[in-house]
């Protein structure tokens, strides 16, 4: 399969309509069916287990492409490509068998991860409870779950239960059940200003009964040196960055149709040598956010291929530098826009404020800030960013 001829097919599919569908909040049921049949949910499967274990860099280009064409559908399979990647990790042969067998038929994954407070985010209040019969009871209550109405699996992260209030030092562990499992509803309440269609709703799970062999570990993922947070931000930042370049390549075309600005004395507003400085300017920082999101996902091959403290780190901090350059892209991307179309492109038919609603939503995800400590440490004295899931 040409993975990427794939995608850029897929992207132009998935463009079509792509404002309407966030305008009108229009669910995309036919584009993640067409995302299910092209076979590029299955990439990171390994090859034991009959897949092709497509390097990061490559899956890292995908995502880049479907952002590219929208930002709702890029951040559905997010969650998929991440728990995948647990089970590869810490999944047993017969558990990997079991679920990348479903996988290379076409199953999606969704997420049901984060929870509302006070408590914080390392902190999971739904817990997984042993029975005697060494099958498990999962209860409670997750929130954004993104891509969970559209999914055939849900992955609950949870604490395991042990008779006290749940801390983040308490075990966690990943129960993949089937969306229909009885007990678990989905609501769609997303209400979101950006990022409309990802279905990123409300799991509620009333005692949900779990067979032992639904669950994977999850906490010992973090024990040693690993890969696993980079790569889940690595497709965070080609999210990013495939909005940042549609929006550069909306921004063009906005360009073409806008009216030159009288003191500019030209004929068409591309001409006018203050719109092409805007669009020199902005072309660098997205090809910058590009470049380093390509480097960033070679620094995650080497480092699985050779798994190391030194190795993972360096991974990690390319990744966090790329998910900065990222994020400035996008809403830089996203906003000068505007600049480049002039007034008519602010017309509410038009809705390209959704690329700037897709940036805004999508990097709220965890804070560049912290991102930039981290880098700022390893620069300066070598100090290795911290090993959770979102480095």
């Amino acid at each position: 399969m040409n993975v990427l001829g794939v995608a850029a097919a897929l992207s132009r599919d998935f463009a079509f309509e792509a404002a309407a569908r966030d305008a009108e909040r229009r669910l995309p049921h036919d584009q993640v069916k067409a995302l299910k049949e092209s076979g590029l949910l299955a990439l990171s499967v390994p090859t034991e287990y009959g897949g092709v274990d497509a390097p990061a860099e490559v899956i890292a280009e995908v995502f880049r492409l479907i952002g590219h064409a929208d930002g709702s559908l890029a951040q559905i399979p997010h969650s998929h490509y991440t728990f995948l990647e647990a089970l590869r990790l810490q999944g047993t042969p017969e558990q990997c068998r079991f679920y990348y067998g479903h996988v290379l038929d076409g199953a999606l994954f969704a997420n049901a991860q984060s929870e509302r407070g006070p408590h914080a985010i390392n902190v999971d209040t739904t817990t997984l409870t042993l029975q005697p019969s060494g099958d498990y009871v999962l209860s409670g209550r997750k929130f954004y779950c993104t891509g969970a109405l559209f999914a055939d699996w849900v992955i609950v992260r949870a604490s395991l239960a042990d008779g006290q209030p749940p801390t983040s030092s308490t075990p966690k562990a990943l129960a993949y059940v089937p969306r229909d499992i009885p007990g678990l509803e989905v609501v769609d309440d997303w209400d979101g200003m950006g990022q409309r269609t990802t279905a990123s709703g409300t799991v509620t799970l009333d005692d949900v009964q779990v067979p032992a062999e639904y669950v994977v570990p999850f906490s010992p993922i973090f024990a040693g040196p690993t890969v696993y947070g980079s790569r889940a931000q690595l497709l965070h930042a080609a999210i990013d960055v495939g909005i940042a370049t549609g929006a550069l390549d909306e921004a063009v075309r906005q360009a073409g149709k806008a009216r030159p600005h009288f003191e500019a004395d030209v004929s068409a507003s591309a001409d006018d040598p203050t719109v092409i400085n805007i669009a020199g300017e902005l072309t660098v920082t997205v090809r910058g956010a590009q470049a380093l999101l390509a480097e960033a996902a070679r620094q995650v091959d080497a480092a699985r291929a050779d798994l190391t403290e030194d190795t993972c780190a360096a991974a990690a901090i390319a990744v966090a530098v790329a998910k900065v350059a990222a994020v400035r892209a996008s809403l830089e991307a996203t906003s000068t826009l505007f600049d480049l179309g002039g007034t008519r492109s602010a017309s509410g038919s038009a809705n390209l404020s959704r690329y700037w609603r897709d940036a805004r939503t999508h990097t709220l995800h965890d804070p560049t800030r912290w991102k930039l400590q981290h880098i700022g440490r390893y620069t300066l004295s070598g100090t290795t960013p911290p090993r959770h899931g979102q480095l």
